[in-house]
């Protein structure tokens, strides 16, 4: 029970950070450009330049009646992270709506790119306690209801390109909506980064005559775990082992390195791994 509160208000502290980060973005870098990089916020933004009424409010107005509608579908767990989002964004946004008369910068581009970048942190640390701000994932998944066939990300894609439609509306200017494009563009980017951790490796796939030899190679030299696959030559019928192995990406050369001087002719196939748990690796931390 006492580890399960700790975990809560660790959970908690994230997402407050996560909402201050995204509220601060909002507020000093996307509203005074008008740029609105999609979702409810970013309608919010759109909104507030013809009315003036606080981004706070709005935010507010938009997600409570989501949130009602929604509240059959989603489970217990998300019903309390949906609801903290909805009121921490709210607050951090009327916290800072204060500094939206800074004048950080003149330049929208510079604000474009700044923005995003905290947008995607805010976001990138909400999304690693699995946690929620409401906007366009609750419309997502009340309209999947209605049109199963369609996936959530699509509707959520045809909401946020409908937002930078307006943006480009409201300013009657297209380089808003372009900055608001690329605002998005940035944002997610920037969030899959935060999400999926720093520790980038690569996954090499070995199919070599000289599988045992290469094997001991790696284990002596890189201290890797290595495992083998069992495969057969589509062509040949010969059983061959497939040497599965993945390294830290300052490995990668070396790995290359001891392959080549066992076997120059083996066959290696090397992917990209944003993210390795377990042993010789990150720890599994959820």
């Amino acid at each position: 029970m006492f580890s399960r509160n700790i975990k809560f208000l660790q959970e908690l502290l994230f997402l407050s950070v996560g909402c201050f980060f995204m509220s601060l973005s909002l507020s000093v870098f996307f509203e005074p450009h008008l740029i609105a990089p999609g979702g409810i916020t970013g309608l919010s933004i759109v909104i507030n330049s013809i009315s003036g009424v606080p981004l706070w409010v709005l935010n507010l107005c938009f997600n409570i009646p989501l949130f009602i509608i929604a509240y059959k579908i989603l489970s217990k767990e998300e019903i309390i992270k949906t609801l903290l989002g909805v009121l921490l964004l709210t607050l951090c946004l009327n916290f800072t709506s204060k500094l939206s008369n800074i004048n950080a910068t003149n330049d929208p581009l510079l604000a474009c790119i700044v923005g995003s970048v905290l947008n995607g942190i805010g976001l990138g640390i909400i999304f690693r306690i699995n946690g929620t701000t409401g906007g366009t994932d609750l419309i997502g998944l009340l309209v999947n209801k209605f049109l199963p066939s369609i996936s959530i990300a699509v509707l959520m894609g045809i909401a946020d390109f409908i937002v930078i439609f307006l943006s480009g509306i409201v300013s009657k200017e297209i380089e808003i909506a372009l900055y608001s494009g690329l605002a998005l563009f940035l944002t997610v980017k920037v969030t899959d980064f935060i999400v999926d951790g720093f520790n980038y490796s690569r996954s090499f796939t070995i199919i070599s005559n000289k599988s045992d030899e290469i094997t001991y190679s790696i284990m002596d030299k890189l201290e890797r775990g290595v495992t083998i696959l069992k495969g057969e030559g589509g062509y040949t019928k010969n059983e061959k082992d497939i040497i599965l192995v993945v390294v830290a990406k300052r490995q990668v050369v070396t790995l290359k390195k001891i392959i080549k001087s066992i076997d120059p002719y083996a066959f290696i196939i090397v992917s990209d791994v944003h993210e390795t748990l377990g042993e010789g690796f990150s720890n599994i931390n959820v």
